[in-house]
């Protein structure tokens, strides 16, 4: 969610006091080499992926700073590494996340895109057996009002 401050603030209003906040979600370097394959793959056909972006991955600075702001006590809060095998593929993971960065463009464009980043994502996260795994980072957090 790209208005993180306004879901927390929301979180903090919805809580009664000592209300607990327990959350995981995409952190800092979330997804990185997902991303960049199509951001590259975007940019080689002049499009910028700047304004498609459409996540928020922080930093346990950036959330820990927005949680306190909004009134939390943070108990814990890290990041963790956790790479994730795709049982449907790097293409089954493309169909269901990469839509933002796609949106608008002609379907010539959009599979051209995706191939190319396939196979810039087939030398680091593809196996010799054709596994794919996913470069997830997590942000774990519990917070209390």
């Amino acid at each position: 969610m790209l208005n993180h401050e306004a879901v927390i603030a929301s979180i903090h209003r919805a809580l009664k006091p000592g209300g607990r906040f327990v959350a995981e979600f995409g952190g800092h370097g979330n997804v990185a080499a997902i991303c960049t394959a199509i951001l590259a793959a975007l940019q080689a056909r002049g499009i910028s992926g700047t304004a498609r972006f459409p996540w928020f991955f922080p930093t346990v600075e950036e959330y820990g700073t927005s949680l306190r702001t909004a009134g939390f006590t943070i108990d814990t809060i890290e990041l963790i590494p956790r790479p994730t095998p795709l049982p449907t593929g790097m293409s089954g993971w493309l169909a269901t996340f990469a839509n933002a960065f796609l949106h608008g463009l002609e379907e010539e464009v959009r599979e051209a895109i995706l191939d190319d980043a396939l196979r810039l994502l087939s030398h680091t996260l593809c196996d010799s057996h054709g596994n794919w795994t996913a470069d997830y980072v997590r942000l774990r957090l519990k917070a209390h009002r």
